[in-house]
């Protein structure tokens, strides 16, 4: 199957003018070498790509198939030239990072922050995902390195120690458990909770073990961050779990932390990759500092 990157653009430009002559126009070819083009390409890949009317040309289902490849296609294709646009001015190198919600909402931001004042020709792109998508992506050569819970199936995969990752109960002051200093899942399960959006990775966690459990959880609100959910609990609108090192950042004297003894709550974070010895010089150094670095007192 041959095709190239004019005509990946010719495709879009055609579907967003309605016609072969809008999109040659917009891609800047003749009308002729755009017929030429779909007409081969249509013949090579065994299907029409564009039907063709008396009132224009629209897409078949085949042909909205082609534009979302293409789409994504072109968009890492721009990424790329980008970075390399970086490396001619003196980047040394680009990291890209998969990691769950606590790591990114907890661990990394000051970690990065300090790394990166060290390194000023280096470069990060961070992007959250749940642990097990993570590790597929690494499996599948999709990924380099991730940062996931070691309560993930890592098997296949190396992986180094990161730091501990263990969810607690954080309630108000005036809760009916805020006299004891730990609580078991069947505890809470009747609670009003605070919870994260429902597409958080670490929530989902939380939701599927409920449901594992033959329980589904009472959310009188969902928040977009940890700092947010803790604020509602310090009004007393619910209870939360959360990690640990999140409600210790900024705990409040209207709350307090229960300890979760569950071994689901239990969590460690782990760096995992396909083979570490495989990996840049420059990303091997990125995570040795991730795993000793000390915050200042």
């Amino acid at each position: 199957m041959h095709f190239d990157i004019t005509d990946l653009q010719l495709c879009l430009n055609i579907a967003n003018a309605g016609s072969i002559t809008g999109g040659a126009n917009l891609t800047h070819i003749t009308l002729q070498s755009a017929s030429e083009r779909i007409r081969g390409l249509e013949s090579e890949l065994g299907t029409l790509l564009f039907i063709r009317s008396a009132r224009g040309i629209s897409l078949s289902n085949a042909g909205f198939a082609f534009i979302e490849h293409a789409n994504g296609i072109l968009h890492r294709i721009d990424l790329m030239k980008d970075e390399m646009r970086q490396y001619s001015r003196g980047l040394r190198g680009h990291i890209n990072l998969l990691c769950n919600a606590s790591a990114q909402m907890e661990f990394l931001p000051e970690r990065i922050g300090a790394y990166l004042q060290q390194q000023p020709n280096m470069s990060i792109t961070v992007k959250e995902m749940p642990s097990h998508e993570i590790v597929t992506a690494i499996k599948n050569k999709m990924a380099n390195i991730g940062i996931v819970a070691d309560s993930t199936d890592l098997s296949g995969l190396a992986f180094h120690p990161f730091c501990s990752d263990e969810l607690i109960v954080l309630v108000h002051y005036h809760h009916p458990l805020a006299n004891q200093q730990h609580v078991l899942f069947n505890d809470i399960i009747h609670s009003d909770f605070i919870g994260l959006s429902e597409d958080n990775s670490l929530q989902k966690h939380i939701d599927d073990y409920a449901k594992q459990q033959g329980f589904r959880l009472n959310y009188r609100v969902r928040l977009p961050t940890f700092d947010a959910v803790m604020q509602l609990v310090a009004n007393d609108v619910g209870i939360a779990i959360i990690p640990k090192q999140a409600a210790q950042r900024v705990l409040s004297s209207q709350t307090k932390i229960l300890a979760l003894k569950e071994k689901w709550a239990q969590r460690n974070l782990v760096i995992c990759a396909r083979d570490f010895n495989q990996l840049p010089e420059y990303t091997n150094e990125f995570i040795s500092f991730l795993i000793n670095w000390q915050s200042n007192p």
